[in-house]
């Protein structure tokens, strides 16, 4: 196993607990590690790392949890491959599962944001007694309705060699998150330069296209089997769930009442954030996580 990279000090200082680096299907994978106790899974979605979750972890460092965020493969300080064919809804699931079984995280309670969501639901839903609890942040738990229209981002992605350019050679959209924000500002200086780090050159930003792409365009899409088993899995799950919800997210706002449908017992927390609501409401999402994970 390789060891943990470097950071520079402005960067190292911003983290809370350890890092890591644990081995999955071949592919090196990084995140960070805090505290001991009930295991509670943080996923990350497209194109953030594990530090997206570091205010929340701050708010949990006192209770008995044991908090890891891996960083998807392509993505953060995990091995980015450079064929972005191999970027797939099913593939990123048996990656995680293979940080979970790593780990040993038994009973775990899955945190999910963006991609975050369906990759934890689908790697859980191959391992459905070891899923204890669920929080969801902002996410899609199954795939689209008949009718539905892929948004202006991720038809953008489908644009031969001009999406190509402006995602690998641009670096976006990880230049821009503060525009999916509720405020503009909780993603600026030093922050925006987090997210921009690990994603520096060419060469790294295969994943960032790749993921967009994986977001389904029609109903024909390969990830279409792989969100309907997330969805089974919502629909009969039984444990304790939180939604968490920035409603001013323009990518993905509009999907909570879509969600409460399916979790008609949830407990919905709704907020002014944007997209990266780790950002903004840490406080919310915290004591979501507090309720699930450590309910009698």
């Amino acid at each position: 196993m390789r060891a943990v990279p470097a950071l520079p000090g402005w960067l190292q200082s911003r983290l809370p607990g350890e890092r890591f680096r644990t081995e999955a299907d071949g592919w090196s994978i990084h995140g960070l590690r805090q505290g001991s106790g009930t295991p509670v899974l943080f996923l990350h979605g497209n194109p953030t790392w594990s530090f997206l979750y570091r205010r929340v972890f701050r708010r949990l460092a006192e209770e008995p949890l044991l908090c890891v965020a891996p960083d998807l493969v392509g993505l953060g300080f995990s091995d980015k491959p450079g064929d972005p064919e191999i970027h797939r809804l099913d593939h990123h699931a048996e990656w995680i599962g293979g940080v979970v079984d790593g780990l040993g995280l038994d009973r775990f309670v899955l945190v999910g944001q963006d991609w975050g969501g369906p990759i934890g639901l689908r790697m859980a839903a191959d391992r459905p007694e070891s899923l204890a609890g669920m929080v969801l942040l902002n996410t899609v738990v199954g795939p689209p309705k008949e009718g539905f229209r892929p948004t202006l981002f991720h038809r953008f992605s489908r644009l031969p060699v001009v999406s190509t350019l402006v995602f690998r050679g641009l670096g976006f959209p990880q230049r821009v998150l503060h525009w999916a924000q509720g405020d503009r500002k909780s993603i600026r200086g030093a922050i925006a330069r987090a997210y921009r780090y690990p994603l520096r050159g060419w060469r790294r930003r295969a994943a960032p296209l790749a993921l967009a792409r994986m977001v389904p365009d029609s109903l024909d899409h390969p990830a279409i089997p792989d969100l309907e088993r997330c969805q089974e899995l919502v629909e009969s799950f039984r444990g304790p769930t939180e939604i968490v919800w920035g409603d001013r997210d323009p990518i993905l706002g509009g999907v909570r009442s879509w969600i409460e449908k399916l979790l008609p017992e949830a407990r919905s927390t709704r907020t002014d954030a944007g997209h990266f609501l780790q950002e903004e409401v840490p406080g919310a999402i915290a004591d979501a996580v507090r309720r699930v994970a450590l309910s009698p």
